[in-house]
C-alpha cells in the first residue's frame, strides 16, 4: 500500500515516536523510509543563493539523520536520508513529490489554540501542500528517570 514514506525529522526526541510508528508500518508493506531533516539556520537557508559552505549545524544534522537511517537499516527497513535546506513546510511538500512518496508521517508537538498560533505548525503546513495521506503521530520529549 505505502511504497516509500517520508518522515521529516526535527533532529529532537520527538523523532523517536514517529520512528517508532513508521518502522513497523514500513516492515509490514515493505517500504522504503525516505528521512528528511530541513535545516532552517540562516546558512542552510541561504547556502545554495550565497554558495556558502556547510555551516556546523548543518553538519550535525547530516550526522544526525544518517545515524537514524543506520538504525533502520539495522532493524532491516530499507531507508534514505535527505538533508535540504530551507523553509521547512514546502521544503517537504516539495520532497514528498520529488522523491515519489505515497504517505508523508511526522510527529507532532501538540500544541493548541495560541501556541500553534505563535510557534506555527510545520505538520499544518505540510497537510495543506502535500497531495498523499498525512500520518500525525503524537510525540513527546523523553523523560529523564530520577536517581
Amino acid at each position: 500500500m505505502y511504497a516509500r514514506i517520508l518522515v521529516p525529522l526535527e533532529h529532537s526526541d520527538y523523532d523517536d515516536a514517529i520512528l517508532m510508528h513508521v518502522g513497523e508500518l514500513a516492515r509490514m508493506h515493505k517500504s522504503t523510509v525516505v528521512l528528511i531533516h530541513v535545516a532552517d539556520g540562516w546558512a542552510a537557508r541561504n547556502q545554495q543563493g550565497l554558495a556558502l559552505r556547510e555551516s556546523a549545524e548543518m553538519r550535525d544534522d547530516r550526522d544526525y539523520i544518517e545515524a537514524r537511517c543506520k538504525e533502520l537499516e539495522a532493524r532491516g527497513i530499507q531507508a534514505e536520508c535527505i538533508l535540504a535546506g530551507g523553509d521547512p513546510g514546502p521544503e517537504i511538500a516539495a520532497a514528498a513529490e520529488r522523491e515519489g512518496c505515497d504517505l508523508v508521517a511526522m510527529s507532532t508537538h501538540g500544541h493548541k489554540g495560541v501556541q500553534d498560533l505563535l510557534r506555527g505548525s510545520v505538520a499544518n503546513e505540510v497537510r495543506h501542500r502535500v497531495k498523499v495521506p498525512v500520518l500525525m503521530v503524537r510525540g513527546a520529549p523523553r523523560r529523564i528517570k530520577p536517581a
